[in-house]
């Protein structure tokens, strides 16, 4: 891996995405395949004054913890996690999969049982990520190290899929942090006319749903909380969503992929669902409380991302695309939805989408008019 480009990422990560400050305490999660982008972060960040602790996961945990663990060990939030969600100020999650299929064919009951063990854990999260101006705010920021199985699920070599991790997150330019400021000024014009809009409307040949907006707010995801990012959402009034929506992107929940996703709507409620391939687990999910109404609605302006690679930190950002998540608000939004899943799935809007904001055409085939 290029080392030049490692540490232009690692003084991203550290003084844009969560902009530490000297002595404050920065939790990274990751995998040991991306040890030599850590090491770079840890060298920016003693040179900062910061304190640093890594969690790192080795090959095949998660398969190993789901096949073996007891009741009482899948009960258990994990320690670490826990005590830096609740005391920490900054916290990165590198993604940086040994195997993306790790957790395929674990009984779904373990699953739902560790999921709600993380519920408190992710409770924590979603508000203390809120608002990250707040007093006791928690900085986050999503990326990702390329590794051998993320290339493999978005069918390149690893050579192609490091490019295009680095491209996407504009690591090619001179200046990393300059282009997402850019970007940042970009939608936030964008931002502010949805802010005054109380109703929007998602119309494609294969979608047609509608909510409420009133009151909620429009983040304009600049490329801190998430790198790369590229996008612009908020929350639904909860049950104020009415429609049908069908997903055209492939979804992956659990380790699993679910093709072809259509849910119907009435009131907010995901009332009746289908799909393509694996709808088992659509069954499954919506068993969870909280997972049948909508978390948050969003537009992905991203245009340096063009395809698909199975990773919602990429595909959620398509350009010309649209998501909405089942689950969880972000708090930020003003979503009042809480469930411990926040799942989001992807439609196209290149080739007939459209969107309507309080009946006003403002975008058309993956553009926006305003």
């Amino acid at each position: 891996m290029d080392t030049a480009i490692l540490k232009r990422y690692a003084k991203l990560l550290v003084h844009y995405c969560v902009e530490l400050k000297e002595q404050e305490r920065l939790f990274v999660s990751t995998t040991l395949l991306a040890e030599p982008l850590v090491r770079e972060i840890y060298i920016e960040v003693m040179k900062l004054g910061a304190i640093m602790e890594i969690d790192f996961k080795f090959k095949d945990q998660s398969k190993i913890f789901f096949e073996h663990a007891s009741d009482y060990q899948l009960a258990q939030p994990p320690l670490l996690m826990k005590t830096a969600m609740e005391e920490f100020d900054a916290y990165l999650n590198i993604r940086a999969p040994y195997d993306l299929n790790e957790t395929t064919g674990i009984d779904l009951t373990k699953k739902q049982k560790r999921s709600a063990a993380m519920a408190e854990t992710t409770k924590i999260y979603f508000e203390r990520t809120a608002d990250r101006s707040a007093p006791g705010a928690l900085k986050r920021s999503l990326c990702q190290y390329p590794t051998e199985a993320a290339a493999q699920a978005a069918e390149m070599t690893l050579e192609e899929y490091s490019e295009f991790v680095f491209n996407a997150c504009h690591l090619y330019t001179e200046d990393p942090k300059a282009e997402w400021l850019k970007v940042r000024k970009h939608q936030q014009h964008i931002k502010e006319y949805l802010d005054k809009v109380e109703k929007v409307r998602y119309k494609a040949d294969h979608t047609d749903i509608e909510f409420s907006v009133s009151d909620r707010t429009w983040i304009n995801s600049d490329g801190q909380t998430n790198m790369p990012s590229g996008e612009v959402f908020s929350g639904p009034v909860e049950n104020s969503v009415n429609g049908k929506v069908h997903f055209t992107f492939p979804s992956i929940y659990m380790g699993k992929d679910v093709r072809g996703i259509t849910l119907w709507v009435e009131d907010g409620k995901v009332v009746k669902w289908d799909a393509e391939e694996g709808k088992e687990l659509l069954d499954a999910v919506f068993e969870i409380p909280g997972a049948n109404y909508f978390g948050e609605v969003a537009i992905g302006t991203n245009y340096q991302i063009q395809r698909a690679t199975r990773n919602i930190l990429f595909d959620e950002k398509i350009g010309g695309t649209i998501h909405m998540a089942v689950g969880q608000s972000y708090k930020q939004t003003g979503g009042k939805n809480q469930s411990s899943i926040h799942w989001d799935m992807i439609t196209d809007m290149t080739e007939s989408g459209e969107i309507w904001a309080d009946d006003k055409l403002i975008y058309e085939k993956g553009k926006f008019l305003i």
